[in-house]
């Protein structure tokens, strides 16, 4: 299962506490992670493997948007700062509406994040 990870500035530090709160699920799992650049870049100094994509604002949610599309993207968690303003806000409307288009699980928060992970995971 191939997870995007997605955060915003102010959501970056969020995004790597719940990944160290779920790492045992993501270990244990056949998970492989990709993301933006910059969330790569901070999940990498966590001590996670990712691959990180171009930035957000650069096309990284695009990139991620087209394997949501070609089926390659089974599951997205997207920590958004809903307020502040954001310069590529139509890649990001377009990769929420890809999810729902195309039935991809996407979590926007923390508490939604861990429900869809522990849901698919649990045993």
């Amino acid at each position: 299962m191939i997870i995007a990870i997605i955060a915003h500035d102010g959501k970056k530090a969020e995004m790597v506490q719940f990944l160290n709160e779920q790492a045992d699920i993501l270990h244990k799992n056949e998970i492989e992670l990709i993301s933006t650049g910059t969330t790569g870049e901070k999940v990498k100094k966590a001590g996670f493997k990712v691959t990180a994509l171009l930035s957000g604002p650069l096309g990284g949610d695009a990139q991620i948007a087209a394997k949501v599309a070609d089926g390659t993207c089974h599951m997205v968690i997207f920590f958004r700062d809903p307020l502040e303003k954001h310069p590529h806000e139509p890649d990001i409307s377009m990769l929420m509406r890809l999810c729902d288009v195309h039935d991809v699980p996407l979590a926007t928060n923390p508490s939604s994040a861990a429900l869809l992970i522990k849901g698919i995971y649990s045993n």
